[in-house]
């Protein structure tokens, strides 16, 4: 799979090119991957995907980090390095901060936004510090038992568990610490590109009341809520996923 370089660091991304004209830029959530997002589902949606991994993560080089603009700065500049146009920009969680972040910053390439699972505001609760600190297996079970909706396929916890497993403690650790100092909440309104929202009905993480808090707020936002779907929606339910992300798209 494809390296690209950026300010020194080799970012790490999965492509799939299907000759279109739009191109959807995926950013995982914390302690993630690019194997956080339904790949294979996703070929069907009219655009060319790129899945990446953030600095220090899977299989890119570099450093995780604490600060969410800091990664807004390292997606930009991946986007930019490898000459893209008409971009959507989706994120599930982390990402997601990452995403409204671009989307505050409004570069001239940028065509929408797609938020999965995240809020303008995304406190982390002190005790997955404290798990990450103490007990890192401990930490990845407790979120093992909360990321997931009640009909989730024991596959898609089975992948979860294991990239929980071979994440360094520390890179989580950073990644809810940006998610931790975030907060764009009352920069909403300047966001002028289209965004679909989506929330899991289920996900006790980025409550539901999160989603209608940005669709809101959001100047130009639909809300789209996947019955049944847990914090990481996009593997629990990948037809429905996909499909509202098809939609949006078109």
């Amino acid at each position: 799979m494809p390296h690209v370089n950026v300010n020194g660091e080799k970012i790490h991304y999965a492509v799939t090119d299907n000759g279109s004209a739009n191109n959807l830029v995926l950013v995982h959530g914390s302690g993630g991957d690019h194997t956080c997002w339904p790949l294979g589902d996703l070929k069907s949606v009219n655009a060319n995907i790129y899945s990446m991994d953030l600095p220090g993560h899977g299989d890119s080089g570099g450093s995780a980090r604490q600060d969410m603009a800091e990664y807004a700065a390292v997606v930009t500049a991946m986007i930019e390095a490898l000459g893209l146009k008409n971009v959507y920009v989706g994120g599930h969680s982390l990402g997601g901060g990452i995403a409204l972040s671009i989307g505050i910053a409004a570069p001239s390439w940028l065509s929408g936004l797609v938020l999965v699972g995240t809020g303008a505001k995304l406190r982390v609760n002190p005790m997955i510090f404290d798990a990450l600190n103490k007990d890192p297996a401990g930490a990845v079970a407790m979120m093992d038992s909360v990321i997931f909706g009640p009909d989730a396929p024991q596959e898609a916890k089975d992948a979860m568990r294991k990239l929980g497993e071979r994440t360094d403690p520390a890179v989580s650790i950073a990644d809810f610490t940006a998610c931790d100092r975030f907060d764009v909440m009352k920069e909403l309104p300047k966001i002028a590109v289209p965004c679909l929202v989506l929330s899991g009905s289920a996900d006790i993480l980025t409550s539901v009341k999160y989603g209608k808090f940005l669709a809101e707020g959001l100047p130009k936002a639909e809300l789209v809520i996947i019955e049944g779907a847990g914090h990481a929606m996009a593997l629990e339910k990948p037809q429905e996923f996909t499909l509202a992300v098809a939609r949006f798209l078109k």
